[in-house]
């Protein structure tokens, strides 16, 4: 039989695969790229789009699409085997991409392909791409010495396994705590719904009472409405305390975070950068770690004084409302969720009801559908997993734009979270265009029994926001591999068409057609939406200082933190949230230990891009509504300048073209209800 993983006719081939294909199908690719690249560095003709990048990328997709494959199945089937081949393969693979980009003969052919008498002569996303790949190659060490360069490659290999550990770690610590309750007493104040499901949880282990996890349906349902504190500060400290020194030494991430970030020091030093912040913001928009930090330091002074107004409500509340005091970090959210109900009469709970999973589906498609005249139809398609489906978007005439996977529940097979990824990416074939194809992915709860699975509007606000980058996958015209779709998109402007989608979340005529109480059939009430509305803005502060305090964490550490100094990178945290936090929590809380974002993740010195694309997507979304949130045209004109464009030209040149000029703060202010003085509520 062929192995499925080297098959490249169609999609992937997900119920015939087996960890066993992985080692010879990389193999076998690995080494058709190292063949390809050794005759395009061997022709010493004027090199041609055709005769040197075409070849090129044919085999090096090959190899993406594969391991893509592998990377996916680990992420969200995870097991021993698959976990393994994994991590013995990946080193391979990071050594392939290391050694092409620090390739001097590829590097001469690109700057050759640049000077030659053609080049003008390509597309603007021709042109872009191979201007982003002699950057990529100065970048990956293309210039450097031999003795530099062979420590760079090295480096590099050791920093894709050191991820891959602290992201298992992370997964290991949350599958390994599990807590289990015989006493229903202390279930009291959690919905139906979490009970059922730990309930059901516990039986399928063949177990009496209800289990409860680390996972996110079983975890924050326990936060938010568990009234046994002692309950709550349990799985808030098994939460927050994952992957530290507080529980097993092999699945600790503390060495794993100063490791990482002393080479990746250690990398932009050998390129020239004093540090990785500087490195790390080449590609992107931002200028430079100070222009960063400033806009960081000015957005925290901005919310500071409603974070503060937040939490001082909150204070008195649970002090003189629940009896809590001093209030503790284990019962923000439950004090949170008292407080909503005090003040806006409604809570998650009531709401959540309005929106099982199918009604939520298809309103969301109705949106993109309305704004950007497509269609969206299920198809059939072999998938890794019972709950995934599978969809197809078509302009309305019937070509097909491109496809995409949806696994939507948590399982402890999956690591946390939520996020999109290509699977297929648009490009120009000499048959034809190929359809780009991704992969959307949340942790939501599973249907309980007969019903559906409901979903918090929180939860709702997700699933547009990967929607968002999913469509910037799939709705792409361009037909240039390394720019197509997310492909080439600065990292701090990629957030824009998924947070722009999460305004749709707050419209009264989206909402009212994609909700569906699950007993009643009843769509959402209007006053219940108003309560929503006038809730929206409910302790905005405090989780805007929250991601600043993330986003600040992540900078200083990449740009003014020594990993040989006597500080620890705890330090780092302690000091930025004595800057701008306005609670702090326990000194046990090891949140750096459990932040797959930039340790095992794409978002080093980059956490802040949630925040720079905030005001771009808010600032677009400001265009919607002085037009029509709804309207087709508004939607064509950000579908072609936006959504269509990907990484063909620059993010600031593309957000100009739709809004006709360049981005304010204001809007995202105006949103937030934090351009005026902060007023003070009363519950």
């Amino acid at each position: 039989m062929m192995n499925p993983l080297l098959d490249f006719s169609g999609l992937p081939r997900f119920a015939e695969f087996k960890p066993e294909f992985v080692a010879p199908a990389i193999a076998q690719l690995l080494a058709e790229v190292r063949a390809v690249t050794k005759q395009v560095t061997s022709d010493e003709s004027e090199p041609t789009w055709d005769t040197f990048v075409t070849p090129l990328d044919d085999a090096i997709e090959r190899l993406r699409r594969a391991w893509g494959q592998v990377a996916h199945l680990n992420a969200v089937m995870n097991s021993a085997q698959l976990r393994e081949v994994y991590n013995e393969t990946l080193p391979k693979v990071t050594q392939l991409f290391t050694e092409l980009a620090q390739n001097e003969s590829l590097f001469r052919r690109y700057k050759a392909l640049r000077a030659s008498a053609g080049f003008p002569a390509l597309s603007g996303a021709q042109r872009k791409f191979v201007e982003n790949e002699l950057r990529d190659f100065r970048l990956g060490g293309a210039d450097l010495a031999p003795r530099d360069k062979e420590e760079f490659g090295k480096n590099a290999q050791e920093l894709a396994k050191l991820s891959s550990r602290f992201n298992d770690n992370v997964l290991d610590e949350t599958n390994a705590f599990e807590l289990l309750i015989t006493d229903k007493n202390d279930l009291s104040g959690l919905p139906p719904d979490a009970v059922e499901a730990a309930r059901t949880a516990a039986q399928n282990e063949n177990k009496d009472g209800w289990k409860f996890t680390l996972h996110a349906p079983s975890y924050l349902p326990v936060l938010q409405y568990a009234d046994n504190r002692a309950l709550r500060e349990r799985m808030y400290r098994a939460f927050v305390t994952r992957a530290s020194e507080f529980g097993p030494p092999a699945h600790d991430n503390t060495p794993l975070i100063v490791e990482i970030l002393r080479l990746r020091r250690r990398q932009a030093q050998l390129l020239g950068y004093e540090d990785y912040a500087q490195l790390s913001l080449e590609p992107k928009m931002a200028e430079s770690p100070r222009q960063v930090l400033d806009f960081l330091t000015d957005f925290a002074r901005r919310a500071k004084p409603y974070a503060q107004r937040d939490l001082d409500e909150l204070r008195s509340f649970a002090k003189d409302e629940l009896g809590l005091a001093p209030l503790e970090s284990w019962d923000v959210a439950y004090a949170s969720e008292k407080l909503r109900v005090a003040r806006y009469a409604f809570s998650d709970q009531e709401i959540k009801q309005y929106f099982p999973e199918p009604k939520v589906l298809e309103g969301m498609f109705g949106v993109v559908q309305k704004l950007y005249g497509i269609e969206i139809s299920e198809e059939e398609a072999t998938r890794w997993h019972e709950d995934v489906r599978f969809f197809a978007i078509r302009e309305h005439g019937g070509e097909l734009l491109g496809r995409f996977y949806m696994d939507l529940h948590a399982r402890s097979s999956k690591r946390g979270g939520a996020w999109m990824d290509d699977a297929i990416t648009r490009r120009r074939r000499q048959d034809g265009f190929q359809t780009p194809v991704a992969y959307l992915n949340c942790n939501f709860s599973s249907p309980v029994g007969d019903k559906p699975a409901l979903l918090t509007h929180d939860e709702v606000i997700t699933l547009f926001h990967e929607f968002g980058h999913g469509l910037h996958h799939l709705l792409t015209r361009v037909d240039v591999l390394g720019v197509s779709g997310i492909n080439g998109v600065e990292w701090d402007a990629v957030e824009l068409p998924s947070q722009f989608m999460e305004n749709y979340c707050w419209e009264w005529n989206v909402l009212k057609e994609m909700t569906q109480h699950v007993d009643t059939a009843e769509p959402l009430p209007r006053e219940l939406f108003d309560k929503m509305l006038a809730a929206r803005n409910f302790q905005v502060g405090m989780q805007t200082l929250r991601q600043i305090e993330f986003s600040m964490f992540d900078m200083n550490i990449h740009h003014q933190y020594d990993p040989d100094g006597a500080a620890t990178p705890m330090q780092v945290l302690e000091e930025v949230r004595n800057k701008v936090a306005v609670m702090i929590p326990p000194s046990y809380n090891r949140f750096p230990n459990g932040f797959s974002h930039i340790f095992g993740g794409g978002y080093a010195a980059g956490y802040y891009s949630y925040k720079w694309a905030e005001v771009l997507s808010a600032d677009a979304y400001s265009e919607f509504e002085e037009h029509g949130v709804l309207e087709a045209d508004v939607g064509s004109r950000f579908r072609d300048e936006i959504l269509a464009m990907g990484g063909s030209r620059p993010a600031l040149e593309s957000f100009v073209a739709f809004r006709g000029r360049e981005p304010s703060i204001d809007a995202l202010l105006r949103h937030s209800g934090m351009s005026g003085e902060p007023a003070v509520e009363h519950a």
